[in-house]
């Protein structure tokens, strides 16, 4: 999920109330709600050491309590070089309680990545395994509105009660609109997982060319939440389609409903392929990716700028080859290799290149 909405949902669970409890609570649930993502840093090891730690330590259940740790750091800091100042000097700051608001926050981050396609390690080091809910776009418009909404409704209020001279009641403003926002944010949530099984359920129901699918996956579009995007195994190919889940016509989505099916037979295995699947990024890249495919191109024909660089073999997750955006340059990977199958660079996304 984008940086914006991890902040909003932050800033939203301390004016639900958890504000009343001590000071600086939303700064800390705020801040704390994106720092896991301070793992980015991890791409100045290049654009494969990046991808290997990626949501991998700091989105995990072990990296929670540390993360917190680290947040409440920086606002006990700030606090004092404020002069220990709060906004309420009759509210005190209860670190201990703050500590428990950046872990809850830190969990948070775990889930709202979580309901995104592209998936958390929660268990590592234990597991490397992904898992991700694939119910919700890297960016939900629909959540930042609502979190919005959600936030500077109150602040509206509160101008019109001034322009009228109103009282409040002197404690802080905004608890029932930030928490109508998290429910509603949860209601989204489950519309989007019960359409989500109907695609679901509608792609495992038929075969393709004849064949039985082996595993079926349906991932998001952006804001409509009744439109999929279905990637399908077979043992001989992959079949990738639409799915439109809001079908009146019949009790089942329709699958494939403009007739543009596309194959991706699976390629066949040679040395150079599984050259490229063994090293450092291929095995980065493979343990990330739900649907991997690969193609080997030959650079005899063409300049390459990596001297002694006989074979090119691109990586592509076919769960974001979208109709219209083909191979995501930002998500694939690169290995190129000379002709006795030594590894001369290594490249995962767009403009990143690790030398070897």
């Amino acid at each position: 999920m984008e940086p914006v909405t991890h902040f909003l949902f932050g800033a939203a669970m301390g004016r639900a109330g958890l504000n009343r409890k001590t000071a600086l609570a939303t700064a800390t649930l705020t801040l704390a709600a994106e720092a896991p993502d301070l793992d980015v840093l991890s791409r100045f090891g290049g654009s494969a050491f990046g991808l290997n730690h990626h949501r991998g330590f700091t989105h995990s259940f072990l990296g929670v309590p540390l993360v917190a740790a680290a947040v409440v750091a920086f606002i006990y800091l700030v606090w004092r070089l404020r002069g220990r100042k709060t906004r309420n000097p009759n509210l005190p700051a209860r670190w201990g309680l703050l500590f428990a608001y950046a872990c809850l926050a830190g969990l948070s981050h775990i889930l709202l990545d979580y309901t995104t396609a592209y998936g958390v390690r929660p268990f590592w080091p234990f597991s490397e395994r992904w898992i991700s809910w694939d119910i919700v776009f890297i960016v939900e418009p629909v959540l930042l509105v609502v979190l919005t909404l959600g936030l500077i409704t109150p602040g509206l209020f509160s101008l019109i009660n001034e322009e009228i001279g109103a009282r409040g009641k002197g404690k802080p403003a905004g608890r029932l609109a930030a928490t109508l926002a998290l429910v509603a944010v949860v209601a989204c949530w489950g519309v989007r997982d019960y359409e989500h099984r109907r695609a679901l359920a509608a792609l495992q129901a038929r075969n393709y060319q004849g064949a039985d699918a082996l595993r079926v996956s349906a991932y998001p579009y952006w804001v409509n939440p009744f439109r999929w995007y279905g990637v399908v195994e077979t043992p001989n190919f992959f079949a990738t389609m639409d799915v439109d889940s809001l079908n009146f016509s019949s009790m089942s989505p329709e699958v494939d409903p403009e007739g543009q099916m596309r194959i991706q037979y699976k390629p066949e295995e040679t040395a150079v392929s599984l050259a490229a699947k063994k090293t450092y990024l291929g095995r980065v890249y493979l343990s990330w990716a739900q649907y991997p495919v690969t193609e080997t191109e030959e650079l005899a024909n063409r300049t390459s700028g990596s001297a002694g660089a006989a074979f090119e073999v691109r990586f592509r997750d076919l769960r974001y080859d979208y109709p219209g955006h083909e191979a995501r340059a930002t998500l694939g990977a690169v290995v190129v290799l000379t002709r006795d199958l030594r590894v001369v660079d290594e490249r995962f996304g767009l403009g990143s290149t690790d030398t070897k």
